[in-house]
């Protein structure tokens, strides 16, 4: 008897974190559990500037990258806390390992044998004002174009300088 209730328990919890996942900002990716009354909320007034370090690939081509996931994931918490947008000054530079993610879709599926699933999840940062970009120097040394770089997705000199440029400028460092 127990059994069919806890089921039913789920099924509402599903039905529940589905529904808010489809006002979140992101919704390639990023899923999360709404906790209102956990310690740390963020300030809605406040503005945060946060760069992203994504150095990992995915374990599988066709898995969004797990650093991008957390990304997103970031992004919707703060949404779903009531920080508008426009007060998220967040940027990822992927690199090392992680550099596929920015390929476009016709080099990704060249190499892989897979439409990237990172573009999808790209393209919504893009739209909620998340820069994702790209080391050139990890672009140069994988031996990819430049012109093979995801439209939605920045070309940057390196990882290096883009870290501690936004360093420089107040940005925290998150290493995903």
């Amino acid at each position: 008897m127990l059994r069919p209730i806890l089921f039913c328990c789920a099924l509402g919890l599903l039905a529940g974190a589905n529904a808010l996942a489809a006002d979140a900002p992101i919704s390639a990716a990023g899923a999360f559990h709404p906790l209102p009354q956990a310690a740390y909320q963020p300030d809605r007034a406040a503005t945060y500037k946060v760069v992203f370090a994504l150095s990992k690939d995915s374990d599988k081509p066709s898995a969004v990258n797990p650093g991008l996931e957390r990304l997103a994931r970031t992004v919707n918490l703060y949404a779903a806390s009531g920080v508008p947008l426009d007060h998220l000054k967040f940027v990822a530079v992927a690199y090392g390992p992680a550099t596929p993610l920015a390929l476009d879709d016709a080099h990704y599926r060249a190499q892989f044998g897979v439409a990237n699933p990172n573009l999808p999840v790209i393209a919504q940062l893009r739209k909620a004002g998340v820069d994702v970009a790209v080391c050139g120097q990890a672009v140069a040394e994988h031996h990819y174009q430049n012109d093979w770089v995801a439209k939605d997705v920045t070309l940057a000199l390196s990882a290096l300088t883009t870290i501690t440029e936004l360093e420089q400028q107040g940005y925290g460092l998150m290493p995903l």
